[in-house]
């Protein structure tokens, strides 16, 4: 019949509609979900943007700072301090250290032999030219540059070795840098191949300057921390002995005048004895007189023994 048809249909579409609702429902739920999970991604995104410039803005402020030679060579300095800080006793060194004619050396250790001069140098304009200049022309003319630069740092720390003035006959250039020492050590710059060594050599033979990285540097500080410890146990061995030997000058007198007072202690003692005699005498004068007893008998003494039987 007709009803029946309408109703059939009327089921049919409630049925429809029904699972329409819930595929809508379930699609709006997962919609929901990604739009979370896209929100959180884009906050994680934001914030790892923001670490990103932080440390972008850091980089610059390290590139101002490596390429401003002014706060090149406070880095340096700042470096310097640090590794002394670490190592030695706060007694042993001193931070621009002033000498008597007004230069300023950026540290000085001062150990039983006298004054170690430390002057911290920080080149790196030459050396990061070529570095990165591939031309063969201007390669060689920034080989030149950076040599001279070394050579210009070498000679400006050698000038701090002033003997007359209480410091070693060296001195140390400390390269705060540790890829720049490792470049001269093996004669090379980059990929460029070039004759470093013999400013090692000209520093040390002629000019009396130890060129040290901030790893050498505190190998050295080592070996000075061990001396300065050898000198404090051989200062307080010396305060030992200076005490022994006043300790020996007491007991000596004390033995002196102890043997004095024994020497009048034995002297006393015989003039008592004498004087008992005497007193003994006179007793047996009265006895005569008056025809009695002897009534006094002295005691007699012994004199001390001598110390030195």
């Amino acid at each position: 019949t007709m009803d029946a048809n309408i109703k059939v249909l009327n089921q049919t579409v409630d049925n429809k509609l029904s699972q329409s609702t819930q595929q809508m429902q379930h699609q709006f739920n997962q919609s929901i979900g990604i739009v979370k999970s896209i929100t959180e991604k884009i906050v994680e995104l934001q914030e790892t943007n923001k670490q990103v410039m932080s440390f972008s803005e850091q980089l610059k402020n390290l590139e101002k700072v490596l390429t401003n030679q002014k706060q090149r060579g406070n880095l340096g300095e700042a470096g310097l301090q640090l590794i002394l800080e670490n190592i030695l006793p706060p007694t042993a060194y001193k931070l621009q250290y002033q000498f008597a004619d007004g230069d300023v050396v950026d540290a000085a250790i001062i150990t039983k032999e006298g004054i170690i001069p430390v002057d911290a140098k920080f080149s790196l304009d030459n050396y990061h030219r070529l570095i990165n200049e591939d031309n063969l022309e201007r390669r060689e003319q920034y080989e030149k540059d950076f040599k001279n630069d070394l050579k210009k740092r070498i000679d400006e720390t050698s000038k701090y070795i002033k003997p007359n003035q209480g410091t070693m006959d060296f001195a140390f250039m400390f390269i705060p840098a540790e890829a720049i020492y490792y470049d001269l050590l093996i004669n090379t710059v980059g990929a460029v191949k070039i004759n470093t060594r013999s400013l090692i050599d000209y520093a040390f033979k002629e000019r009396r300057v130890i060129i040290v990285s901030p790893t050498t540097f505190a190998a050295y500080l080592q070996t000075v921390l061990q001396g300065l410890r050898a000198f404090k146990i051989e200062e307080q061995t010396k305060d030992i002995i200076k005490r022994v030997e006043g300790l020996s000058k007491h007991l000596d007198a004390y033995n002196e005048y102890f043997l004095k007072l024994g020497n009048n202690l034995a002297t006393t003692v015989n003039t008592y004895n004498i004087a008992g005699k005497e007193l003994k005498k006179i007793d047996k004068d009265i006895i005569k007189i008056a025809n009695g007893k002897e009534v006094i008998e002295p005691l007699q003494l012994e004199k001390p023994k001598n110390l030195n039987e």
